[in-house]
């Protein structure tokens, strides 16, 4: 783990606002707060019949996919819009970078463009810092996803939807079930879930499928889905990740269904107003039985509306703390000008 410092040095600006979105990791209760907070007042104005507000008026946001995605591409792009956004969405299959550019030739060109915002999506962990790292003072870089490493943005829709139901994190229990090994959005959760003030936070998967070490970041780990589902207030599940596994670690998926599978037998472990939770894609069958995935006490379907209010939130405020850090510096580089003379 890296110092926070290191982190708020990329993500947030002088006076501690947000100017990059690229890891929970390092982040205050405070800001994460007022992510919510932000995301909120979002909420009730995608349901109203003019869903357009001018926050972004004027910037232009390019989504750089280079992994496949639909829900959280699609959502980052309706996101844009409602804030009054330009949006360029990258066709990496059909790009230079599947010519031979570089990343950071694919972003020179993209500044040069003069985009304001990068949305970005790799399957390297850490390719979101890098690009952070490179571009002009006055562009803001949301992470939607690096490698093994975060996914900032889904952790947080996820906060608002358990918020939205259970209100105060303290005296919760969170259950994340499944591949804990590949998944970012497992380590943004227990970044975000230990920062908020989670009571406990429990894995639940196979020893194949367990980060070494895991225990580190503060949770509970269970091989056995009845003792670890027993009275939590939120379960997670997580797909299993094929694409990320480089040797067999499970002997079937019909094996993972029968002893990981989300059925409303093992469901019955939880507490009885307990919540069903997955950052999607859902592979009926393997992680989650459809009764329990089309059922009450879902709130899947709430996770996907809450994606576009988080990331409402998350660009309005970064562009806002770029705009502010700009304007700093152009203030701090006046004053050393005056000075000098």
């Amino acid at each position: 783990m890296l110092p926070k410092e290191y982190y708020d040095a990329i993500q947030l600006t002088p006076e501690g606002q947000l100017k990059h979105f690229l890891t929970i990791e390092g982040l205050s209760p405070l800001l994460l707060t007022e992510i919510l907070d932000t995301a909120d007042s979002f909420v009730d104005m995608n349901a109203q019949q003019v869903k357009k507000v001018p926050l972004l008026r004027g910037k232009t946001v390019a989504n750089l996919f280079f992994e496949a995605s639909t829900r959280t591409l699609s959502t980052f792009e309706l996101a844009a819009k409602r804030l009054s956004a330009d949006v360029l969405n990258l066709n990496i299959s059909t790009s230079s970078t599947s010519k031979g550019e570089t990343l950071k030739d694919t972003l020179m060109t993209l500044q040069a463009m003069h985009c304001d915002m990068f949305v970005v999506r790799h399957s390297a962990s850490g390719a979101a810092h890098f690009i952070a790292q490179h571009v002009t003072p006055d562009v803001a870089v949301i992470n939607a996803g690096d490698g093994r490493h975060a996914h900032p943005t889904q952790a947080m829709l996820d906060m608002l939807t358990i918020r939205q139901h259970k209100g105060d994190f303290k005296n919760l229990k969170v259950a994340i079930v499944g591949d804990i090994l590949h998944s970012r959005v497992a380590r943004s959760e227990i970044h975000a879930l230990r920062i908020l003030g989670a009571n406990e936070i429990r894995v639940i998967a196979p020893a194949t499928l367990l980060p070494k070490h895991i225990e580190s970041l503060g949770v509970k780990v269970f091989t056995e889905m009845s003792r670890g589902l027993r009275d939590v207030d939120v379960v997670i599940m997580l797909r299993l990740q094929r694409e990320r596994m480089q040797t067999a670690l499970l002997p079937s998926e019909s094996e993972f269904y029968s002893l990981y599978g989300l059925t409303e037998n093992k469901l019955a472990y939880a507490k009885p107003d307990a919540i069903v939770m997955h950052p999607g894609p859902i592979n009926r069958g393997v992680e989650i039985e459809s009764r329990v995935a089309d059922g009450p006490r879902s709130v899947i379907l709430n996770q996907v509306t809450n994606g576009i209010a988080v990331r409402m939130a998350v660009m309005s405020m970064a562009m806002s703390g770029q705009q502010l850090n700009t304007q700093s510096s152009s203030f701090t580089e006046s004053s050393a000008r005056t000075e000098s003379l």
